[in-house]
């Protein structure tokens, strides 16, 4: 009876490993918005990390994460890294590219609570009197972040935290400064 239980349990995981390993590997979660601004006045709150404590989703989780910032102040070469708490994790992103008003690339580093790369994107187009704004990730999943696809969606979750990002930029790009 045991050898009958030792070999469904040996086939059941044979059958998870080959699910997981059949799985797409290339990731792409991407969420869109128009903000009553120029494309201008967007960019500017992304390409400075200074100012992303004031839109970002990630901010809200764990206000009193941990943020530093190496190299220039804003667009190319710009660090910003963190570590937070669980819901944050500790990781770091670099602009890569920085096209003024049109398009920023970002190399993200995770380091907690899973370990990967990927690459952020954010283009910026004139949509009238305002901006379309697109925001995405894309990366490669490694066996266990397949494996992790399955059980979570990922695209509903960080595109649901994509989502919270563009309503706060919306407020703070589109409320006027106070004088």
């Amino acid at each position: 009876m045991l050898k009958k239980i030792l070999i469904v349990l040996v086939i059941i995981i044979i059958v998870l490993v080959g699910v997981v390993a059949v799985q797409p590997a290339d990731f792409r979660i991407t969420r869109s918005a128009t903000i009553a601004a120029p494309p201008a006045a967007v960019f500017e709150q992304v390409n400075d990390f200074h100012k992303w404590n004031d839109w970002s989703p990630w901010a809200k989780l764990d206000p009193n994460a941990k943020n530093t910032f190496e190299g220039p102040a804003a667009g190319l070469g710009a660090k910003f890294a963190w570590s937070g708490n669980n819901e944050v994790g500790e990781g770091s992103m670099t602009i890569t590219k920085s096209k003024p008003s049109e398009r920023i690339l970002m190399d993200l580093v995770f380091v907690k609570p899973f370990a990967g790369t990927s690459v952020a994107e954010f283009t910026f187009r004139p949509d009238g009197a305002g901006t379309a704004v697109t925001w995405s990730m894309s990366g490669r999943n490694n066996f266990i972040g397949k494996a992790v696809s399955l059980c979570m969606n990922c695209d509903k979750m960080v595109g649901g935290q994509f989502e919270k990002g563009f309503a706060n930029l919306k407020t703070v790009v589109e409320t006027p400064a106070k004088k």
